[in-house]
């Protein structure tokens, strides 16, 4: 951290692009929290990550790029958990992409017109992270 050299984790820059990757990982590189991600195990039969003993998990290149496009659809696009698996269903990841991509497109075509800058995914995952926390904050209040 304190090493100047302003990589995050050195360590992870090694890792190769095929290389399987531990949970936090994918959650850290995602914006997404591990529980969200175990959730979305139960919803969608198509993420399928490796478990070892102890039940770890490892994601497999293919779950990660399954797990962005789940949560680009989920927190940019604003599709429901529903909707998701009903595009998984009728189309599988391709048809995922297709129709992401033509949302991409026009969403982007909007910002422009409006002379506006696209926001980051990242971004706005983050943003979102942090409501989750207050609302999970909030409902927890509530039960007492």
């Amino acid at each position: 951290m304190g090493d100047g050299s302003g990589a995050e984790s050195p360590t992870r820059a090694r890792k190769s692009p095929t290389a399987f990757r531990t949970i936090s990982e994918v959650a850290e590189d995602l914006h997404i929290p591990q529980h969200v991600l175990r959730f979305w195990e139960t919803k969608f039969p198509q993420l399928k990550p490796l478990k070892r003993g102890g039940g770890r998990r490892y994601y497999r290149p293919e779950d990660i790029s399954l797990l962005r496009r789940i949560g680009d659809l989920l927190y940019t696009q604003g599709y429901t958990i529903k909707g998701v698996q009903r595009l998984l269903r009728e189309g599988g990841l391709e048809g995922v992409e297709a129709a992401a991509g033509a949302e991409d497109l026009s969403a982007e075509a909007g910002y422009a017109a409006e002379g506006l800058e696209v926001p980051e995914g990242g971004e706005l995952r983050a943003c979102l992270d942090e409501l989750e926390a207050i609302a999970r904050d909030l409902r927890a209040l509530g039960g007492r």
